[in-house]
């Protein structure tokens, strides 16, 4: 396939541990000052460095407003272990919109966002969302919540995205990763959103086995190595990156049975991948993707629209 070298299943380093840790919950602060690191990093050099530079100016503001902000509120224990009993991830996402913290949260967010170097109708786009009506706001935020994103309203989407995912990070930052099940591949066990892609790690621990992450929440949970994160499936499964890409660090790993696709990072061979950053900055692979006949099933807000 031009474009592309196509590779067969990697067995390699399926798990060296017999049971990896199943969930990884996050620091936030830590988590999005790393993120706006690795963005400033990516930008250097790439035809993508101005939004690359804006993201991670983004993120060191969601870092910023993740330590500023007073402690959230944890998740009720009956509710923690309701969910885990049902077998349902314990951050009910639907429950947000409406939210009053949620919104006071993203109205402070878009006055810190004003700060950055952005382009004209990002900037149109901003002021819009600064000066809309809660009812208005809470709606939008609960398009975000959803993934159901309206393609003519991409960029108001985007800034509260960022929101959304500092509150979705700090309530996650106050669960038991133990208390944590296994709700349906691919989905999120905290929040139940989808990935945004998946690693394999080399950390203490997990040498070689794979978490996927989600972008919403930034928990990372253990999935088994060669399966489809959209269906589940271990057959069919292939990887496909540009060519001369044996060596890879970022690849698209192929669902022959549900024609899926999602991002895989080897963060064993490079450390300092991060699962939002890098999915953005290897937009070639996206782009050499949709001449394929398959589809992406990860989701990442900073990459609708491309």
């Amino acid at each position: 396939m031009s474009g592309f070298h196509s590779l067969q299943p990697d067995p390699s380093m399926i798990g060296r541990m017999l049971k990896p840790p199943f969930a990884v919950m996050p620091d936030p602060v830590a988590l999005f000052r790393q993120r706006a690191e690795r963005f400033s990093v990516l930008a250097g050099g790439s035809h993508l460095a101005p939004y690359l530079d804006f993201l991670a100016g983004l993120s060191r503001l969601q870092a910023d407003l993740a330590a500023e902000l007073s402690p959230a509120e944890a998740i009720p224990t009956e509710q923690v272990q309701r969910a885990r009993e049902n077998r349902m991830p314990p951050l009910d996402r639907a429950s947000l919109a409406g939210d009053a913290g949620l919104r006071a949260l993203a109205r402070r967010s878009l006055e810190d966002v004003a700060a950055l170097s952005m382009p004209a109708p990002a900037a149109a786009a901003l002021t819009e969302l600064r000066q809309a009506k809660p009812e208005v706001l809470d709606r939008m935020i609960g398009d975000v919540l959803a993934d159901s994103i309206p393609a003519d309203a991409l960029p108001q989407h985007l800034f509260l995205s960022a929101a959304v995912q500092v509150h979705g990070a700090r309530l996650a930052s106050l669960l038991d990763p133990k208390q944590l099940v296994p709700v349906e591949t691919g989905l999120c066990p905290c929040c139940g959103g989808p990935p945004v892609s998946s690693m394999v790690v080399g950390h203490q621990g997990a040498e070689g086995a794979r978490y996927a992450a989600c972008a919403f929440c930034g928990t990372q949970w253990n999935e088994v190595r060669i399966k489809c994160l959209a269906c589940g499936s271990t057959k069919g499964i292939g990887y496909m990156a540009p060519e001369s890409g044996e060596e890879a660090t970022v690849k698209a790993e192929t669902c022959d049975s549900c024609r899926s696709w999602v991002k895989i990072l080897y963060q064993n061979r490079n450390p300092v991948l991060e699962p939002v950053a890098d999915d953005v900055a290897s937009l070639g692979l996206d782009l050499l993707m949709r001449d394929t006949e398959y589809r992406r099933a990860g989701f990442d807000p900073f990459l609708l629209g491309y």
